[in-house]
């Protein structure tokens, strides 16, 4: 060892954890000048700054979980795979209010802090880039909510879904718990590169007292039960953003079947709201195939939905395959909302969270296209009704000030404005081939405000500047008449 390293060496004794991860990022066991260097400890996003991580890309999440309700402890360990996108020689994953108790990195153990809710992961050597590696973190404690800075959950803009949207993360019930993560929340019960521009296949495995289901994403790929615990074994095969995963652990009653066309559909409810919900949890095959008909062949390889009290969770929530729903929000027209997340939101995922309105502008204009199908109320109808409230105007929805707003009002409304213009400027055969080539266009990736409005024009042929880009996606002032 040089006399450089042996001081450096010394010095790090002195400095905190995270600091002294950063500079044994500059060398290696023998004292030689790596080639890596430390990955990003966030993406940058617009509205989420900390939130995701630099210089890697997952392609697969194995998480184990155990979880005991009585003492809400939960035992995990997570297998990451990853491709290396620079030379690595340190990266980050989050990780909320869990204390880490081993990690490795292809085998050998890897040095970890965690600051805050960023943990950060020393391996033993340098990865170059283009390789992928796998990544275990074993991890234990009580996880916990989160209070994010979020208002409103619009959800149903016509009115079933603008409750106080602020806790995500583990949210206790009486009999379990409730794990959802939009914007923030998965990060309460897994490590993971936490933003929706990485996404990556899963498979959730939860072992739970046998008294107690639990639930996931995907399907339902084995249930066994050992020495008065049950283990659930759930696959996700197509890419899922982190923030649309979620586990529900508690008595549902659960039920299985098929549509028509074969999709498996699993339903969960809490046996407290299971009469209420029936007769609407039947229609899910209904709905589901009126969206193929709308938006393009169906994305993933299930569907269904959980239903809980409404003390649980207060707000409707896409997650993929298996959106989650308060009781008094069960209606038509949520489940119609988040089934049309599948398409979008959660096959084509924004590519930053300033990018919702797509999500969410769409999802409300799918409500406004079926109550027009079968309610009797033109979807001009639903856009009067939008362009008259007040709180649609607060702010452009392709430009949301801060992660505050990035769920009120103009992201819902006045996004699904936006494609109501798009419809009168291009016409209705023009209109629902670019709805339905923007789902194929990218199914499973990321897509920007940018991507959209370049397709829209692509392939309609027309320049839209002026005529709905300008006044309805991006301008601040109210038209003086719609």
């Amino acid at each position: 060892m040089d006399q450089r390293t042996r001081l450096r060496t010394l010095t790090l004794r002195t400095l905190t954890p995270a600091v002294a991860l950063l500079l044994l990022a500059g060398c290696t066991d023998g004292g030689a000048a790596v080639h890596g260097k430390p990955g990003a400890s966030g993406v940058r996003d617009p509205l989420f700054r900390d939130l995701g991580n630099g210089g890697y890309d997952v392609q697969h999440y194995a998480l184990t979980l155990d979880y005991e309700p009585e003492t809400g402890r939960l035992k995990g360990t997570a297998e990451i795979t990853a491709r290396a996108t620079q030379d690595l020689s340190a990266f980050n994953l989050d990780l909320h209010e869990l204390t880490v108790d081993s990690a490795t990195v292809d085998g050998k153990k890897a040095a970890a802090n965690q600051a805050g809710d960023e943990l950060t992961l020393r391996p033993h050597r340098d990865i170059d880039k283009g390789k992928t590696f796998r990544t275990v973190v074993r991890y234990s404690g009580e996880p916990q909510k989160i209070i994010n800075e979020g208002g409103d959950e619009g959800g149903d803009e016509e009115g079933g879904d603008e409750e106080e949207a602020d806790e995500e993360g583990w949210l206790k019930t009486e009999d379990g718990t409730l794990a959802v993560g939009e914007p923030t929340g998965s990060m309460a019960w897994f490590p993971s590169n936490n933003h929706p521009s990485d996404k990556a296949a899963y498979d959730i495995t939860v072992t739970v007292p046998e008294r107690l289901k639990a639930i996931s994403n995907g399907k339902l790929m084995s249930e066994r039960t050992t020495g008065g615990r049950t283990t659930f074994a759930w696959k996700s095969k197509e890419p899922m953003a982190s923030y649309l995963a979620t586990l529900a652990i508690g008595k549902y009653h659960v039920e299985q079947s098929r549509t028509p066309s074969g999709l498996h559909v699993l339903t969960a409810v809490d046996p407290a709201v299971a009469d209420e919900s029936a007769e609407l949890l039947a229609r899910i095959p209904e709905i589901t195939k009126w969206g193929t008909d709308n938006f393009g062949p169906y994305p993933f390889s299930s569907i269904g939905a959980i239903v809980v009290p409404t003390k649980e969770v207060q707000y409707a929530l896409e997650t993929q395959t298996r959106p989650v729903f308060p009781a008094e929000q069960f209606d038509v027209g949520t489940l119609v909302h988040e089934i049309a997340h599948q398409w979008y939101g959660n096959s084509v995922t924004p590519e930053s969270w300033k990018d919702m309105w797509l999500n969410e502008g769409l999802a409300t204009y799918a409500e406004w296209i079926w109550a027009e199908d079968f309610e009797d109320t033109p979807a001009q109808e639903s856009f009067e009704e939008a362009f008259a409230d007040e709180d649609n105007w607060a702010f452009p929805p392709a430009d949301p000030p801060s992660a505050a707003e990035v769920s009120d009002r103009p992201v819902y409304g006045r996004g699904a404005m936006v494609i109501h213009k798009i419809r009168q400027a291009v016409g209705e055969r023009m209109f629902y081939k670019i709805v339905q080539g923007w789902a194929t266009e990218h199914r499973h990736g990321n897509a920007s405000t940018a991507d959209f409005t370049a397709y829209v024009e692509e392939v309609s042929g027309k320049d839209l500047g002026k005529e709905v880009w300008n006044t309805w996606l991006y301008g601040k002032e109210k038209p003086a008449r719609p």
